[in-house]
Parts: structure tokens; sequence; C-alpha cells
């Protein structure tokens, strides 16, 4: 859980485990060789003392091959340090990269909820507001629109 480098790509060879080819194996050697030639590579922490939350999102529409799902992905980091990050497949198809990426950003503001609670329940400081970035305009501005919701 330490290297968010290859997180994408065990992702998704997971997905065949049921039904390896040939083709999910020649890629599962390619990731074992990555790692071979890659020691010491992961997460570092940072020692500076920083109590600001930020999260970045983003979704690719329709990544998936043969679902045509879209894959939403984030990240958050506390201060300098990368604390949270996930890619997956949603579960619903978008009709447009605006659903998608509202989808993303509605998924990253779950798990700033669910972190920031954690945070507190450790009695740890959190600076608010938390900074949320995400590259899609049309998802901001449906998040910001108190109409829509």
């Amino acid at each position: 859980m330490t290297r968010p480098d290859i997180s994408f790509s065990v992702q998704t060879l997971s997905q065949f485990l049921q039904r390896p080819r040939k083709s999910h194996m020649e890629a599962a050697l390619r990731v074992v060789k990555y790692i071979k030639n890659n020691p010491g590579q992961g997460i570092l922490l940072s020692s500076k003392l920083n109590n600001t939350i930020s999260a970045f999102c983003d979704a690719d529409l329709a990544a998936c091959p043969f679902s045509r799902k879209s894959v939403s992905g984030y990240l958050v980091k506390f201060g300098d340090s990368l604390i949270s990050w996930k890619s997956k497949k949603q579960t619903i198809i978008s009709r447009s990269s605006a659903e998608a990426e509202y989808r993303s950003l509605a998924t990253t503001v779950a798990e700033l909820i669910w972190l920031i609670g954690l945070l507190k329940e450790v009695e740890v400081e959190v600076k608010l507001p938390v900074e949320v970035f995400s590259d899609s305009t049309a998802a901001t501005q449906i998040a910001a629109n108190p109409v829509y919701h």
C-alpha cells in the first residue's frame, strides 16, 4: 500500500484473476520487473509541520474498453505528505465527461469527510477549509450550484 506508482496497474490486473490470459501474465511480469529495477521507491513522509489538507481528483471517461465505465482517481495530502489515494472503476456508465468528473469529485469529498473525522478523533488539528483540485470546470460548477442538490 506504499507504492501509488503501481496501484493502478495492480488494480487493473486484479480484474482478470478469474480468467487470466497470456497478455495479463506479460503485463504482471512488467510490473514485477519495474519493482525489481526501482527498489526504495515508495511514499516519503515530510517531517515539516503543516496541518492543511489538499485533494486532487480526476476521471477518465469510458476508460475501460470492456465495460465503457469511467475510472475515478484521487489523492489526498496532509501538508506535504500523501496520506490517501485511490483509483477505481465507476459503478455506473457516465453519459458525459462532466458526469464522470462530478462522480470523482463526490468520491473525493466523501473520503475527505471520513479523513477529517478520523483526524479529529485522534485529536489532530486540521486547518479548514480543505482545498479540492479538479480539472473540470463543469463538475466544479455543478458542485457549487445548490440548485442541482
